[in-house]
């Protein structure tokens, strides 16, 4: 079937959380629409309409205009029907409001409260400790021998243990913060335990408010220097956070906080196996190839696929007409594979410099941990290199059904060590 038509069919696909699996199918798809049809209306079945917007500066401008297109109601791609359901099962409009759901002024007056966190000198005092699990983790994926799963066995675990320490969550309980993140980012996808049903999926956001509800006591009779301590005692204008906006806050940083940097280690590695030249370039020149390398991992993975915007007034936008009130899909894979922007997309390049890839989105709503996933896969690949003498596939890689957050579920490698 081709999807390069004007067919509902195309509308149908671009929705599906099992196209999304299929790398080559959605960039074909994608690559099309930037040629031929940038600014699309599509009508999926079971969705309410929305423009589909692939260009790199087209997504750039609808981002910065943050008072004309905002994150509420509509922060992300769901069925027709949902909110609705949300309301008449829990009595609110978004069942989690975090970071991802808000606007001015809630937006940065929630943001500024953990910003420092994931900047300056407090992320200079992690790269020890960083650093230090990086090479335990390296360490832990040659425990496996010669062969491992480099998704299931290490790339999940490492940014987990990091970004766990930082929110305060015991070793003990990662498990199942991870798997309540898969249930949260990628319910379609059929490996995942439960079912896409809406009262599985609300009881997915029940067990992650139970248990932050329980941290949150905890961090308020016995402070500690992490994170769940400030969201716990936090003020705005002078009141308590609303028990929704810290759950919020606590479920953004223990999912996005590690999935999204799981997604880009494991897809940077891929990468790097299919671009033996780039590989090589990296090892010759660490200090030199490293900070580009990682942006290209970066650009060329795009672990977020989308976030949505609302017009608050008519936009006009390569010759259509955006309605007031109407919605748009970011697609950032998109942005970052545009020919316009750059040079041979398609190709990985260790040591490309031609542009600045949008895989952390642009404007107000720009990621809070960029500079942690930076270090983080950094520090990972140093150690990897400084062990591992040769890498290579060892089965086929297999990626999430998901619209939103994706990558690859699975990577078996097969290495040896130095």
């Amino acid at each position: 079937m081709p999807l390069h038509t004007k067919s509902p069919e195309m509308d149908n696909a671009i929705a599906s959380a099992a196209q999304w699996a299929d790398e080559k199918g959605i960039h074909e798809q994608l690559t099309w629409l930037r040629a031929n049809d940038p600014v699309r209306r599509f009508e999926p079945e079971g969705f309410e309409p929305f423009w589909g917007i692939t260009k790199y500066d087209d997504i750039k401008a609808i981002e910065g205009r943050k008072q004309q297109f905002i994150a509420d109601p509509r922060p992300t791609l769901g069925m027709k029907g949902v909110t609705e359901m949300i309301q008449a099962i829990t009595g609110r409009k978004h069942i989690i409001r975090s970071l991802v759901q808000m606007d001015e002024p809630d937006h940065m007056k929630y943001r500024s409260l953990t910003q420092s966190w994931f900047m300056g000198t407090n992320l200079r005092k992690l790269q020890g400790r960083v650093d230090e699990l990086a090479n335990m983790y390296v360490d832990r994926m040659l425990e496996h021998g010669n062969e491992c799963d480099f998704v299931q066995d290490v790339a999940t675990w490492y940014p987990l243990r990091v970004v766990m320490e930082i929110l305060g969550v015991p070793a003990e309980d990662e498990a199942f913060m991870l798997k309540l993140t898969r249930e949260l980012f990628g319910p379609e996808d059929p490996d995942n335990e439960r079912s896409f049903a809406p009262e599985d999926f609300f009881t997915v956001t029940q067990e992650f408010e139970a248990y932050f509800a329980e941290l949150s006591k905890a961090r308020r009779a016995n402070p500690r220097d992490d994170a769940a301590t400030l969201i716990a005692n936090a003020t705005i204008d002078g009141e308590p956070i609303p028990e929704l906006e810290a759950n919020g806050y606590y479920i953004i940083i223990a999912t996005a906080g590690h999935d999204t940097t799981s997604a880009s280690t494991a897809g940077g590695l891929h990468a790097l196996l299919e671009h033996p030249a780039e590989m090589a370039k990296l090892r010759a020149d660490v200090d030199d190839v490293m900070p580009t390398a990682i942006d290209e991992m970066i650009r060329w993975v795009t672990p977020v696929r989308h976030f949505m915007r609302t017009a608050t007034s008519d936009y006009e936008l390569r010759g259509k007409t955006i309605r007031e009130g109407e919605s748009v899909i970011l697609w950032y894979p998109s942005a970052n594979r545009d020919e316009e922007i750059w040079d041979a997309p398609f190709e990985f390049r260790a040591d490309r410099k031609d542009a600045k890839q949008l895989a952390f989105g642009f404007g107000a709503h720009v990621c809070l941990g960029q500079h942690l996933a930076r270090m983080e896969m950094s520090a990972f690949y140093r150690a990897l290199l400084n062990k591992v003498d040769h890498i290579e596939l060892a089965g086929e890689p297999k990626y999430i059904h998901s619209t939103f957050v994706g990558g690859l579920k699975s990577l078996p490698v097969r290495y040896r060590a130095k």
